[in-house]
Parts: structure tokens; sequence; C-alpha cells
């Protein structure tokens, strides 16, 4: 820690990016509670664009952030597919960017279990990357551009759920806005399978990983392999407003470009270094009847 002009202890500073997103939002909501160590500055577009690289450059001149955990992303397959450019320009040129000015530093840079092509599913952090599509490319990438750094540190997460700012990015949140409108019932795939995890847990991990000064590549993801079948089976229980029925579904007759269909992530090696460890999210949702989800 750094000493101020009046003699007090100045806490070193970590930069959260895209702090108006789900993961982002929760890091900086519990950073008082899991990271007190850090005084936080939370990054949103209002603050500068993260694709004005001079900008960037000299907010981090002026700041010299002892810790970056960029969370900013175009996280929507869909929107990358739209924009290509854009979607290599903001998910693997700006944290290329940030990790060559944290080269002395530490960065935190946030991937995706869908750097797989889902034909095995509990994926390893050593099994090789084969995305379907150019969002997992693009985070496949920009993966290899930031452990070169070998202080930096590599999180795969999968679908993260809770309440984010905008009330409609979350898993949960789209799960039940759908169903609410569907009226009548909608279909869910059985054979589609991802780890969900609420964010609130992603934060916690994450901040215990920098707080040991974790580098390489970490899996962070639910204990719990589910279906969405499975896992909206789960969540209607908590939402006895909602009428709507789920129905079984095969990805398979979804007529849109392939799908990953089991992108499920190993977490032993992860679950071996936290102080508790993470959980499966029919376990985290009994153990928290009253939390918003």
């Amino acid at each position: 820690m750094a000493i101020s002009p009046s003699g007090s202890l100045i806490k070193p500073l970590a930069w959260i990016t895209g702090a108006n997103g789900l993961i982002g939002n929760y890091l900086v909501q519990t950073a008082s509670q899991f990271a007190p160590q850090w005084r936080v500055r939370a990054l949103t577009r209002a603050d500068f664009d993260l694709l004005d690289f001079d900008a960037v450059r000299r907010e981090f001149a002026d700041d010299r952030p002892q810790l970056v955990i960029h969370c900013a992303a175009i996280t929507s397959v869909a929107d990358a597919q739209k924009n290509p450019e854009l979607a290599r320009r903001v998910n693997v040129e700006a944290a290329a960017l940030l990790s060559e000015l944290m080269a002395d530093g530490r960065l935190v840079f946030f991937s995706t279990d869908l750097v797989f092509d889902g034909r095995k599913g509990d994926y390893a952090e050593a099994d090789a990357v084969n995305p379907l599509h150019l969002y997992g490319e693009t985070k496949a990438v920009a993966e290899q551009a930031v452990l070169k750094n070998p202080r930096h540190l590599v999180i795969r997460t999968s679908i993260n759920g809770g309440i984010s700012p905008a009330g409609n990015r979350t898993f949960n949140e789209q799960l039940r806005r759908s169903l609410q409108q569907a009226g009548q019932g909608m279909k869910l795939f059985t054979d589609e399978f991802r780890n969900p995890i609420p964010a609130v847990e992603t934060a916690r991990a994450v901040w215990e990983l920098a707080g040991k000064r974790c580098a390489g590549l970490y899996h962070i993801a639910g204990a719990e392999k589910l279906s969405r079948w499975q896992t909206g089976q789960l969540l209607v229980k908590r939402w006895p407003e909602v009428t709507a029925k789920i129905e079984a579904g095969s990805a398979r007759d979804f007529p849109g470009p392939p799908r990953a269909l089991d992108t499920s992530l190993n977490i032993s090696k992860v679950q071996k270094i936290l102080s508790r460890p993470l959980p499966g999210l029919s376990e985290w949702l009994a153990q928290n009847p009253g939390e918003r989800f």
C-alpha cells in the first residue's frame, strides 16, 4: 500500500471494466465484502470508450491500477455474428491492449465455455478449444494473447445468473420474461448442457483468486451440469406468478446454426484452491430461498 501526504495508507487500485454488466456489477458490489484490500474503479462507457485506445492509455497512465479485471465484452453469439469486426475489436484487441498495459501488473480476463465445440463435455483447462462460432473464436484468440504473460489470469465461465443492472441480461431474467410473454408455454432443450452459476459466486471466486495471486487458466462455473430444461424446472419453482409451462425440446430440432451441445466445465482445479467450493445451482437456490433470482 502507498502512503498519502497525510500519512494514511492508500489501498491499491483495481479497475473493473464492464461495470454495468452482470459479472462486472457483482464484482463491484461485492468488493467491500470479498476484497476490502482494494480500491475499485468501476468503469463504464460513461468513463471512456475502451475502443479509444489513446484514451485508455491516458487513463491508465493517470491511474496506474495494480489490478485490472476485464469484464467488458460482446457476449451475445448473435451480436458477434452480426458485427464480426466490432466483436474482434472489443473481445480481442481491447483485451490485448490491457494485457500490454498490465505487462508488469495483473490482468484478469473473462472467457467462456463456448470456446469448446460441446462434443464431449466436462472440459478441463488443458482440453483443446474448438469454437463453433465467432463469439467463441474471439474469446479463444484473446485467451492466448492474455496468457502470453505468466502473471495474468484467464477465467472461463458458464452462464451466470442473478439480477443485472438492466434487468434483462441474465439467463434467469431472460427466461422469466420469455415465459411471461409466452403465456401458454415454451420449449427448453433437454440435450444442451451448461454449468449455470450465480454471478455472486463467480465474483467471490474471482476476488479470492486475485487475492491469492493466481495466474494461468481456471474454470469457474456451477458444480452441477444441467440441461436448459432442468435449469428451467428449478427456476419456475421460484416464480409462482409464472403460469406458462416448460416443455421438453431438442436442440437438434433448432433451425439455427450448429449449437455446442455440452460445454460443461470441469472445475476440480479451482475447487482445490477456493476456501469455499463453488456450489451447483440447485444447491445454491435451496440455500438462498429469499434471494432475488
